[in-house]
């Protein structure tokens, strides 16, 4: 029995490498993904157009690349194609709000069904109000974010102008990893869109201010990311600032990696800020939109998004476990998959307890085939 399975997993290796080293990449170095992970993210791929990625945080090393689009596995999915994150950005978000001294974790913001200004109007998750940062974060509280985000650019007291505004708020995503290349050690890798104060001035002439721009800050509008980049952001969360550029390749004597992915990457937020944002969420997870994959094996620490776009919703899920001594980070992205907590957070579950576990319990197995069967909406 021994013997079958380290052939199975021998297989699946090489597999993998071949899935690879097609996109032109050396074919005698050993990767780092694992490959039950990526036969999982590939099987619950099946179906769909979109991407899981798998990160260890201590390390950068990526265990998981799955993809699939209608003509089979696209690496670009994960590494190339920009994204609104939607409300798996609300964690960056509070990070910057938070070290910036824009709210403190007893900010409050009231919410009554979403979020009204004039003619526009945003709807809200069903939830008590006002809300707090935590709350804010595990309820996905859209009418929080779309208030405090634009609170910050329109702030004329705390910043000598809008610009300096947008551009303080640009840096501190930059810091994370977001908005631009990693330069990981995959080819055709693309950033995404984090508008700054020059982009702002070329596109609305007639002038902006932080009502015009405030959909960023439910991460929609003028925000686009990899979901190469999401995991990433999930890793730095879990290492609570910090983070090593993602690879894919191991770090061997014959083959040593490059310097870059060897040098600790820290961000611009403050530390004390993590202990709120961990906090918000694990609230996600225990109460608030993903608590379906609580779990008291250990504590998932996520934020779903549900994406609006021209079409049904994408599904989106950040996370990492456990919370204290992180050993996994993941994001799920799933094309018209409708909610985050419907698709993208359970199959986030799924490889986080393959990961931890080395395998699926019965119930998880049940649900790995349920996901498997599910289908995504058709595109406009």
């Amino acid at each position: 029995m021994m013997k079958r399975l380290k052939y199975v997993i021998t297989l699946l290796y090489i597999i993998v490498v071949g899935a690879v080293h097609a996109q032109g990449l050396p074919s005698d170095a050993p990767l780092t993904v694992r490959p039950l992970l990526q036969q999982l993210g590939e099987q619950l791929l099946q179906g769909k157009t979109g991407s899981i990625v798998a990160i260890q945080p201590e390390t950068g090393e990526i265990l998981c690349l799955a993809t699939n689009s209608p003509s089979g596995s696209n690496v670009s999915l994960a590494i190339a194609k920009a994204y609104a994150p939607g409300s798996t950005f609300k964690t960056a978000q509070a990070l910057t709000l938070l070290s910036e001294g824009v709210v403190t974790d007893a900010t409050t913001v009231p919410c009554e069904n979403g979020f009204t200004e004039g003619n526009i109007r945003v709807g809200c998750h069903q939830h008590r109000s006002p809300l707090n940062l935590q709350d804010a974060l595990a309820q996905s509280c859209n009418t929080w974010f779309l208030f405090t985000f634009a609170s910050m650019i329109n702030d004329d007291f705390m910043y000598a102008s809008k610009e300096e505004a947008i551009d303080t708020w640009r840096d501190y995503m930059r810091s994370m990893g977001l908005g631009g290349p990693l330069v990981i050690d995959l080819p055709g890798e693309m950033g995404g869109l984090l508008a700054n104060s020059a982009y702002l001035n070329r596109r609305y002439k007639e002038g902006w201010n932080g009502n015009t721009i405030m959909w960023a800050g439910m991460g929609q509008g003028d925000v686009t990311i990899t979901p190469l980049q999401l995991c990433n952001l999930a890793a730095s969360i879990a290492n609570r600032g910090s983070y090593f550029v993602p690879h894919i390749y191991k770090d061997t004597d014959a083959k040593p990696l490059a310097q870059r992915f060897k040098t600790l990457r820290k961000t611009m937020v403050k530390p004390e800020a993590y202990k709120s944002v961990i906090a918000g969420m694990r609230k996600a997870v225990e109460s608030g939109t993903a608590y379906a994959i609580n779990t008291p094996m250990y504590k998932i620490c996520g934020k779903t998004g549900t994406v609006e776009n021209s079409g049904a919703d994408h599904s989106a899920f950040i996370g990492f476990a456990p919370m204290e001594h992180p050993k996994i980070a993941v994001s799920v992205y799933v094309e018209h998959g409708g909610f985050g907590a419907e698709m993208a957070a359970p199959m986030a579950s799924l490889v986080i307890e393959m990961y931890l576990k080395g395998k699926l319990s019965k119930k998880s197995s049940a649900l790995k085939e349920k996901l498997r069967k599910l289908s995504p909406a058709p595109s406009i």
